[in-house]
């Protein structure tokens, strides 16, 4: 499944409904769904909170695939170039939850709920690759 997004925060939505729509298609469990879903949100979310430094109207491309082993999602983004998983600052578990600084949670999640994480550039394209092991338990919806 293929699909494109605005630089909109607003999308959100429309990526939890395609997200769904592609899990139920493929008969994928709710936690499959649900950890795809959170991590998506996230790195969506900092695509267009902080990739890109005009104003202008972008598009966020987003594949889907599953095999009988895993699913994957590919995100690509033509925004600054970051590659989340060694610039994006390691959360802070330890100071009281007021002290916290912002960032790192949704990279932690990433490498922390799928089986396989990579990024590269191709060109002036962020390309970040994420798959999960087929209905893998992880943590339950809404949780």
């Amino acid at each position: 499944m293929r699909l494109t997004y605005r630089n909109d925060l607003a999308e959100l939505d429309r990526i939890a409904a395609d997200l769904a729509a592609f899990a139920t298609q493929h008969s994928l469990g709710a936690d499959t769904a649900h950890v795809f879903n959170l991590c998506l949100d996230e790195i969506f979310t900092n695509i267009v909170s902080y990739g890109y430094t005009d104003k202008n109207a972008h598009e966020v491309f987003l594949e889907l695939t599953v095999t009988p082993v895993e699913v994957t999602a590919v995100i690509r983004d033509d925004a600054r170039p970051f590659d989340p998983l060694t610039e994006a600052p390691a959360p802070d578990f330890d100071s009281p939850i007021e002290d916290r600084r912002i960032g790192g949670l949704g990279v932690h999640f990433l490498k922390t709920l799928m089986t396989r994480v990579a990024y590269r550039r191709e060109g002036d394209w962020n390309v970040l690759e994420m798959a999960r092991t087929r209905n893998a338990p992880g943590p339950a919806a809404g949780s």
